[in-house]
């Protein structure tokens, strides 16, 4: 096996099957071969007379070599008892409480098998709207988005991580605003990456300057409009500002929905890339591009044979992979077999650019990426006609948009996936993402610096003479080769790190990509820090017009979670690492002097009085006192008191407001009128007028309700921002996804 040492690190701790007492019980060896006699045993349902161990000996082969790995779930689960091999799935929500809470226990019993989950909110009626059982008023898609966040954080609690979700709004739906701003505060709905569903309609208003209609969900009646071009620009500011939300062309997955007669597609899995009914499943795998090359006298070139070869092998294994997998519900079970859609894709990319002496940032290489996947593309189709005539369509194939056409075993075939943990075992650049740094300095426990080098790199410096351990570490605290004069031009031209590529041909590829893909492109256009927002538009209208299906922008240092700080150095073990549990917090003193603010509040028994502190630090501490009509003041002051140490220990006034706002007392239920719905709501309303108050202050600018700020990350959330949450090395922002090139962590895996 060609499987380097932080491969088998990541496999043992993540992948191999371990005892009652969490010790790993196979090796790497044992591990592919059980993958690869589950997978195999599938054919034996189509054929008795299957040679069973011989297809087992070609995906081990496969496996082992490095020229396949399907997705994460796969490796880990099959020929396992929970034998769960779908990355993610898709759910319905419905417009009504018992599908909601349907859906909340249908994505519980996903998460809790390991996959992740795609919601689209849209169905739902907007915040205000009548419920016409009850006679009150709902609540929105805002609001239930934080009970699917809470229950999947509970989930986590009993398991080993916290399951992946996508949320999805149309740009049409009347609570579109509060959507795009629902993630302002990167401490909020922490479960989800949300996009915008976006409309051709909506574009084209857009590019026309026009406005466009809010349509209600219920009715399919307009009940509204807004300019569609300050909506474009709500949602540009606030990926900008924190990289989300996303954006997902909506007409265009279903303009390539194969099986329409289904419904449209109104959602994706976690990282976009695969567009899907409601409960099918991703059943994906990726090709290594950088083991598909061949080496001549003239150079490397890519080797089409074995590509073909390993495009045939690899639909074949998926496949098999959809009859073997125990799904988690029986309605994912029917429907992923109906259209058994398979997603193969690739990684190495970048790596194979620079054994070909391409730039990333380059017309070549945008061409050859049309070439490639449009290769594979047309190879898997004919790979599953093959299945097809052994072992018959996919059971929906007489009404999709393939009916007339040759029988096709699976009703898609090509998906761009994130590839973080796969291409850290395969030691290889990421899906088709350009390299995020090509070297990494770490520290070990006694001290020793250890030197992690592209392979592809090293290879070229030695061969030229020019590696040494000094050069590695000037490219590391540079974090890229472009400013290191010992470096020659024609190899700084090659070896080109994600921030050196313009965003605009970080789109480009993508596009090039897309075009001969079926499902879609995982990929994030990584901006640097002082890039505008008028950057970030500009790519959002490149992706339309280069018709991309959706677009993932991160700008470097935008969010708490900060994507890789390529020049630090960590020690192992050191602080930098996530603390189990903080034990050592302790309330600031309270000042000797405070100014503050006091307020009546009306509530459901009386009225109840709120102060409200501060200083030059900010908000210190809260106050209540009850009128005469009574209330509950021993609940509201120990409340009061609670957020006063709050405060004094650094959390977010928005961490505060977040938990206060919206708690409802039965008292309240009785009066019309009321601006609070509990004591504590109170108090969280008087704590965000006394904040905005100071901040005008600040700012000079009058008493009018201020724009929303955000309280910069205090406690563990502050030491760990940068971090992953399982080892302490620095997080990578690609691929759509989160991921850590240390251990294997992935926050969609």
């Amino acid at each position: 096996m060609k499987i380097g040492k932080n491969a088998i690190t990541v496999l043992e701790k993540r992948y191999l099957k371990k005892d009652e007492n969490g010790k790993n019980i196979e090796t790497v060896e044992q591990m592919f071969r059980r993958v690869a006699d589950a997978i195999a045993a599938a054919d034996a349902a189509y054929d008795d007379k299957a040679d069973v161990k011989k297809l087992s000996d070609r995906f081990y082969e496969l496996m082992t070599n490095l020229e396949f790995l399907p997705n994460s779930p796969t490796l880990m689960n099959a020929g396992k008892e929970l034998g769960q091999l779908s990355a993610c799935f898709v759910l319905p929500v419905g417009d009504s409480m018992e599908e909601i809470f349907e859906a909340i226990k249908q994505a519980a019993l996903i998460h809790k098998s390991g996959g992740g989950t795609g919601f689209s909110f849209s169905r739902l009626r907007a915040s205000g709207a009548t419920v016409r059982s009850t006679g009150g008023v709902a609540s929105g898609p805002v609001s239930f988005m934080r009970v699917f966040n809470m229950a999947t954080e509970a989930v986590k609690q009993g398991g080993t991580r916290r399951g992946a979700n996508m949320g999805i709004l149309r740009v049409d739906h009347p609570d579109i605003l509060d959507f795009i701003d629902c993630k302002k505060n990167n401490a909020d709905i922490t479960n989800f990456n949300i996009s915008v569903g976006i409309t051709e309609a909506f574009m084209q208003a857009v590019q026309n300057g026009d406005a466009y209609e809010l349509v209600d969900p219920k009715s399919k009646q307009a009940v509204g409009e807004l300019e569609a071009r300050e909506v474009f620009h709500k949602i540009v500011e606030s990926a900008w500002r924190n990289g989300e939300p996303g954006i997902i062309f909506l007409d265009r997955l279903n303009r390539d929905n194969v099986v329409p007669s289904q419904g449209e597609i109104e959602s994706t899995n976690p990282c976009g890339e695969q567009p899907l009914l409601p409960y099918e499943s991703c059943n994906l795998g990726s090709i290594n591009l950088v083991t598909m090359l061949a080496k001549d006298k003239n150079g490397w070139r890519i080797d089409y044979k074995k590509l073909e070869r390993t495009v045939e092998d690899a639909v074949h294994f998926l496949d098999n992979v959809i009859d073997v997998n125990k799904y988690p519900l029986e309605e994912i079970d029917f429907t992923t077999k109906q259209t058994r859609k398979i997603g193969l894709g690739v990684m190495g990319w970048s790596d194979m650019l620079a054994y070909l002496g391409m730039s990333y940032n380059s017309e070549e290489a945008v061409a050859l990426a049309g070439e490639v996947m449009k290769f594979i593309t047309e190879t898997g189709r004919r790979a599953s006609a093959r299945l097809a005539k052994v072992r018959g369509a996919f059971p929906l194939f007489g009404e999709s948009i393939f009916a007339a056409g040759e029988p096709l075993r699976n009703a898609t075939i090509t998906t761009i996936a994130p590839t973080g943990t796969l291409s850290i075992i395969a030691g290889c650049s990421s899906g088709v993402e350009p390299v995020f740094a090509y070297v990494f300095i770490r520290n070990v426990m006694d001290g020793t610096e250890m030197i992690e080098v592209n392979p592809v790199l090293r290879e070229t410096l030695e061969a030229r003479g020019l590696y040494s351990d000094e050069l590695m570490k000037k490219i590391a605290a540079e974090g890229t080769l472009q400013h290191i004069d010992e470096i020659p031009d024609d190899i700084k031209r090659v070896f080109v790190c994600s921030h050196d590529v313009s965003p605009l041909y970080h789109v480009k590829m993508q596009a090039a990509f897309q075009k001969h893909t079926d499902n879609a492109v995982s990929k994030t256009v990584n901006f640097a820090h002082g890039a505008t927002m008028e950057d970030v538009e500009e790519v959002y209208m490149l992706a339309y017009e280069l018709d991309c299906k959706g677009v993932t922008i991160y700008r470097d240092g935008s969010r708490a979670e900060q994507v890789l700080n390529i020049g630090s150095v960590k020690k192992e073990g050191e602080t930098e690492a996530p603390p189990a549990m903080r034990t050592d917090i302790r309330p600031r003193p309270r000042p000797e002097v405070t100014c503050g603010l006091t307020e009546r509040m009306k509530i459901g028994c009386g009225n109840l009085y709120v102060t409200v502190n501060y200083d030059e630090h900010g908000i210190c501490e809260v106050f209540t006192s009850t009128g005469k009509a009574g209330g509950c003041p021993s609940q509201s002051e120990a409340t009061a008191r609670l957020v006063s140490i709050a405060l004094r220990s650094g959390v977010s006034i928005d961490e505060i407001l977040d938990q206060l706002r919206g708690i409802r007392c039965p008292s309240t239920i009785r009066h019309a009128g009321m601006k609070c719905t509990s004591c504590p709501d109170a108090i969280a309303r008087v704590i965000k007028k006394t904040a905005d108050m100071i901040e005008n202050q600040k700012l000079g600018l009058p008493a009018a309700e201020p724009a929303r700020t955000e309280a910069p990350a205090s406690g563990a959330a502050a030491l760990n921002a940068k971090f992953c949450p399982e080892c302490g090395s620095a997080l990578e922002h690609e691929g759509g996804c989160v991921s850590c090139r240390s251990c294997g962590y992935s926050k969609c895996n």
